[in-house]
């Protein structure tokens, strides 16, 4: 197996480095700009803790490049500066926002540059130690590097796809909603159920079963099977007394749940509960609803 550097010793850098060695990689050394973060990798791996970034890269065949992702570029054009990389040598980072084009100095030198990114949210070490092995990582780089970072994933046992590098923003665009924006759509339904009068933390708890139901069935039978309420059943009178209910109790929330509904109505149709006409039919009444908003 690969001699495996990281540089930078937060949650994912430290956990890439302690599944890495579980699965016999041998970690050669780490490098983070507060030394004291290197200590749970030194621990778990018994790897060395170098004083300078660029001994951890001569030390390493693969390196991983993992501090805060606005910091990896200043971290790659540092290591060219100081003429760190060599040829063969195969530079990553685990960054779903940045291409691998933040690495792009290292090519100078004839090493190659990865972007390998775990579809997962880290909480903390030990989530990110049980949950990178198993996850679905977005390979994106110099192709070359291809074999190098599928032998990563599967040694994990993940699974992987590729992309382009001028797609990565979209793909993360993606993930963000997906993570993100869950927290605000359940803050949302939150919300709703607020001003009705029902205190926020018995909110949260009477609708977490609804939650966790629906991702099973996403999981189970997929999208758009996985829909149910009043739009995939074509219930559009229940739809107008959500909307005359919003304006009266929650006005301030109607144009979030029209755009939802909006978008809604379409995978209705998907999932061949509705016809083309209903989905008009819905449509028509959130952009009333939109227009109204916005006057």
């Amino acid at each position: 197996m690969e001699k495996i550097g990281i540089i930078g010793a937060g949650v994912v850098g430290t956990a890439i480095g302690v599944v890495l060695n579980e699965k016999g990689y041998e970690i050669t050394g780490v490098y983070d700009i507060k030394p004291e973060s290197t200590k749970q990798l030194v621990e778990r791996t018994r790897c060395k803790s170098y004083s300078t970034p660029e001994e951890v890269s001569c030390s390493a065949e693969i390196l991983f490049i993992t501090p805060c992702d606005s910091a990896i570029e200043d971290v790659a054009n540092l290591l060219a500066d100081r003429g760190a990389f060599y040829p063969g040598e195969i530079v990553v980072h685990m960054s779903g926002a940045q291409s691998s084009e933040v690495l792009d100095r290292a090519k100078d030198f004839g090493a190659r540059v990865l972007s390998v990114h775990p579809l997962q949210s880290f909480a903390n070490l030990n989530m990110a130690v049980n949950n990178l092995p198993g996850s679905v990582f977005s390979i994106e780089g110099d192709k070359e590097a291809y074999d190098a970072a599928v032998c990563i994933v599967e040694t994990l046992d993940g699974e992987y796809f590729f992309i382009d590098r001028k797609a990565k923003p979209l793909y993360h665009a993606g993930a963000c909603v997906v993570s993100n924006y869950l927290v605000t759509l359940i803050d949302f339904g939150v919300k709703l159920l607020e001003s009705t009068g029902i205190p926020k933390s018995l909110a949260v708890k009477a609708l977490m079963p609804l939650i966790n139901g629906t991702v099973q069935n996403i999981e189970n039978i997929g999208i758009p099977k996985a829909l149910t309420g009043p739009i995939a059943r074509g219930d559009l009178s229940t739809i107008l007394k959500h909307l005359a209910c919003l304006e009266e109790m929650a006005p301030d929330l109607t144009r979030l749940y029209s755009w939802l509904g909006f978008y809604t109505a379409q995978i209705a149709v998907e999932k061949g509960t509705i016809d083309a006409g209903a989905r008009e039919e819905f449509q028509k009444l959130f952009i009333q609803e939109l227009s109204r908003a916005t006057l």
